[in-house]
């Protein structure tokens, strides 16, 4: 919120980490970019000073808004972030105007090719989009942030410095200008020159003290020393390697998405988690498996099980907002199941036991070694590391009511990146709602009006476990109950406002 204390920028690392790296690289190809986006709907129209204002304010507090990335001309020093001399807030804050009445289909729409395009990665990797033009003088937010800056829940603290909590507080204090840096790459590329010589014998010297102490732990305790080895090799295993067999009717691959969502009040689906003795997330993961049931036995190919990937949070109270701090865990999603308390105790065991996993945070670990692949290979090795077609986030914001430059936020939809995967679903709980948004790839997902149907059937098997609650449409009309396997539908879907969808 506006009150958060001006310390949010406090112990942000300079240098970006092998992942962030990873991810910054990415941002160049489009099978590889990893862009993340908030899109919220308002209840009004801000002002639009004072909406430009805010994100004045937050830039100033939170030095990631303000920082690019240098990347030294040869790779002697990791690359850094500095404060961008040039930056330009116009770039970044904007506003578009959708035909009135606009809807949410027409937002999700521009979203994609937000997320579709390059970012400047020679600018701070960030843009906020005023949408005006929406039914009844509303209006929505588009918040786009590079993957490289931070993960879900940083992104959550990065930003929480232009809300409200009150629709008109007292004016805030203006920040100061934080002090911008002049770096070039060939700059960094020198000062790694200057630094190598040290840098090779602070190695040397570790790396002698690491077997050092390796040899004195075996010797001390060769059992159990040898037996933890063998046992982090067997956890390595266990979370890279295949835990189910790929879909067949999810395998294809194009440069095309599309996105769809579902509104769900936050009570009806804690509810429905209670009753079958599991989490928000594991009634979550349950409701998706059950829509991507429907939607196999449509098409006629059902399946068992499908690989899906669902991130967990590593952050700490001690870290800061910028930088990744996430592993993922791969589960066999039970989407075979029909019995949604049985589906929501299958994901809820292999969620527990995953956790536990020594090496959760193999990917983390490889990553140094990844980031030195030239870009050619980059992008398969990307695929094979990922190895799911479906990737489940699940980002938990702001309990109660926020508002920005005078406009109660009513919903916030989370829509991530593609990376090699068919769909990244992303379940985001704000002021009593959970909206559950799914990205997907055209090629893959060729029928998108079942999906929608789906989408909402799947969630509603799980909700009707806790009495009378069911999701609501958000990006798409409500339609006729999903088709059944005998009689699988193609029609083109309907958008919210009557036109047929893009």
């Amino acid at each position: 919120m506006s009150d958060v204390p001006d310390n949010a920028a406090a112990g942000l690392p300079e240098e970006l980490s092998a992942v962030d790296q990873l991810l910054h690289r990415g941002e160049a190809n489009p099978r590889t970019r990893s862009g993340l986006m908030g899109v919220e709907l308002l209840d009004a129209t801000p002002d639009w000073e004072r909406f430009r204002a805010r994100f004045e304010n937050a830039s100033r507090k939170v030095l990631r808004l303000r920082q690019k990335v240098v990347m030294p001309t040869l790779p002697t020093a990791a690359a850094r972030w500095v404060v961008d001399p040039d930056f330009n807030l116009d770039y970044h804050v904007r506003r578009v105007r959708v035909p009135a009445p606009g809807t949410l289909r027409e937002v999700m729409d521009l979203a994609e090719v937000a997320l579709q395009s390059p970012m400047d990665i020679s600018r701070p990797l960030w843009t906020a989009t005023l949408v005006e033009g929406l039914a009844d003088g509303t209006a929505a937010t588009m918040l786009h942030l590079s993957h490289a800056v931070t993960d879900g829940v940083g992104a959550i603290e990065m930003f929480a410095n232009i809300y409200d909590v009150e629709r008109d507080p007292p004016p805030a204090k203006i920040a100061p200008l934080p002090i911008p840096e002049d770096l070039s790459p060939n700059d960094l590329m020198r000062e790694g020159f200057n630094r190598l010589p040290g840098s090779i014998a602070g190695g040397i010297v570790g790396a002698i003290g690491g077997a050092a102490s390796l040899f004195t732990r075996v010797v001390r305790d060769p059992v159990s020393s040898v037996g933890g080895v063998v046992n982090y090799a067997r956890s390595s295993a266990r979370v890279m390697g295949p835990v189910a067999d790929p879909s067949p009717l999810l395998r294809r691959r194009s440069m095309s998405s599309r996105t769809e969502a579902i509104d769900i009040k936050f009570s009806d689906l804690h509810k429905a988690s209670k009753a079958a003795g599991g989490s928000i997330n594991d009634a979550y993961l349950a409701g998706l498996c059950g829509a991507l049931r429907l939607y196999h036995e449509a098409k006629g190919i059902p399946v068992a099980t499908l690989p899906m990937a669902v991130p967990v949070n590593l952050r700490s109270d001690d870290d800061p907002a910028g930088g990744n701090r996430f592993a993922g865990v791969n589960l066999a999603a039970p989407v075979g199941i029909a019995d949604p308390t049985r589906r929501i105790a299958k994901v809820r065991a292999q969620m527990m036991r995953k956790r536990e996993e020594r090496a959760i945070d193999m990917v983390g670990a490889m990553a140094p070694l990844i980031s030195l692949l030239p870009d050619s290979i980059l992008e398969s090795v990307a695929g094979s590391v990922v190895n799911s077609d479906v990737q489940a986030s699940n980002v938990p914001i702001y309990p109660g009511d926020t508002f920005i430059a005078g406009a109660k936020i009513l919903r916030h939809y989370g829509i991530g990146p593609l990376p090699g995967v068919a769909m990244m679903v992303v379940l985001v709980s704000r002021a009593g709602y959970c909206t559950i948004t799914t990205r997907y790839d055209r090629a893959a997902v060729a029928d998108e009006a079942l999906w929608a149907r789906c989408l909402r059937d799947g969630f509603d098997e799980v909700l009707a476990l806790g009495g009378e609650g069911r999701s609501t449409p958000a990006s798409f009309a409500a339609d006729p109950p999903a088709p059944s396997s005998e009689a699988p539908q193609t029609s083109p879907s309907t958008s919210a406002n009557g036109s047929a969808a893009q």
